[in-house]
């Protein structure tokens, strides 16, 4: 399976429009961690699965959805009601009551993946403003390939090229 993974665009709707028109096709599903700024029936949201972030006002917009896809479990929040600013212990508390085996999330605007305890755990950072070490790179988001024996994540930025050494692969039990 193959999905896009992006979060805090902040209103800039011109880059889920890019990533729709260039990756729709090549992927199994499109996910937006929150902080969308857009309206719940904006046009990008028949593309994109979302969820609300902090600065989300729109009541249809839920706190965090669960997908299941083959094998794989998706848990889908922005996570600043599970905290992830101060950790990912109730972030991993939370995969672990859905079922979880993949964890997607947002909200601190910086990219990241780990694998713990089975389970990875991935922000793609902010499409429009990043923050931290890879801020210089001006927007990412990942694209996360699960097959039996392994799963890749790579991250891109904006202009959707790949990050030669923002490329992870861990291997599946």
């Amino acid at each position: 399976m193959r999905y896009l993974v992006v979060s805090d665009s902040h209103g800039d709707k011109e880059i889920l429009l890019k990533l729709i028109e260039n990756f729709f096709d090549q992927v199994d599903a499109m996910f937006h961690c929150g902080d969308s700024e857009l309206s719940a029936d904006d046009e990008v949201f028949a593309y994109f699965s979302t969820v609300t972030g902090n600065c989300d006002y729109e009541p249809a917009f839920k706190e965090e959805r669960t997908f299941s896809f083959g094998t794989d479990k998706i848990l889908l929040a922005h996570g600043y009601l599970l905290g992830v600013s101060f950790g990912l212990d109730s972030f991993l508390k939370e995969m672990d009551r859905v079922k979880a085996n993949l964890g997607f999330f947002g909200h601190t605007h910086q990219l990241g993946v780990e694998k713990i305890a089975g389970k990875i755990v991935l922000n793609p950072g902010s499409i429009s403003y990043p923050r931290g070490k890879y801020q210089v790179l001006g927007g990412t988001f990942a694209i996360v390939e699960t097959s039996p024996t392994q799963t890749v994540i790579q991250y891109y930025d904006r202009q959707l090229q790949p990050l030669k050494d923002l490329k992870v692969v861990f291997k599946n039990a």
